[in-house]
């Protein structure tokens, strides 16, 4: 029984580890990259009363 609660643990474990390389290599890239282009576009301060 604890070499079933030693597989346990290393899968959970590996799961994590994999699903946070993921994360970092992938989402935060992303995410950030999302972030700038949002920082930079233009911002209207006032709407034109006549496009509407």
């Amino acid at each position: 029984m604890s070499t079933f609660g030693i597989v346990l643990f290393l899968l959970i474990a590996g799961m994590a580890f994999w699903l946070l390389i993921f994360l970092m290599g992938f989402i935060l890239p992303f995410w950030i990259t999302l972030g700038l282009f949002e920082q930079l576009r233009p911002k209207r301060i006032f709407e034109d009363k006549e496009a509407a």
